[in-house]
């Protein structure tokens, strides 16, 4: 759909036509922006924003990929990057989720292979085998008799 109404806008002559490359990159930088609008999505995700066409005007006058990431940035901060950068704190973003899932690999690894222990099934009025002080136990119960 979105690429439906690019082509209709190009051919209708209202944005000057841009390259394969220009359209590339602008479709990379959509997805690596978030809109600050709601900040719960990319760009290429909000469809018809303001952003959307400060992205194409950047990228037609000859911006890089680069100093059009770090114009949003300077304006929103970090929050502005779909993903983060992995530097610093933010490398916690990229390792924790590995970490999480090899801890939980081996905690599983060791119940598996942990020696299962009989466990013994008493019916009422059986009687269970070595209870810890029975002995005390019985002489107080007949001394309560």
């Amino acid at each position: 759909m979105k690429n439906l109404m690019i082509a209709v806008i190009l051919i209708s002559g209202i944005l000057p036509a841009a390259t394969a490359e220009q359209e590339a990159l602008i479709t990379t930088l959509e997805q690596s922006l978030i809109a600050p609008c709601c900040w719960s999505g990319t760009v290429y995700d909000h469809g018809h924003t303001q952003m959307e066409k400060e992205i194409r005007q950047y990228v037609e006058n000859g911006k890089t990929r680069q100093e059009i990431m770090d114009i949003y940035v300077a304006q929103y901060g970090e929050r502005i990057l779909a993903s983060p950068k992995a530097s610093g704190f933010n490398l916690m973003a990229w390792f924790a989720p590995i970490l999480i899932a090899l801890a939980g690999i081996a905690v599983f690894a060791n119940y598996l292979r942990a020696p299962k222990k009989a466990t013994v099934k008493s019916t009422p009025g059986q009687q269970q085998e070595n209870v810890p002080h029975d002995d005390q136990i019985e002489r107080e119960l007949k001394q309560l008799d």
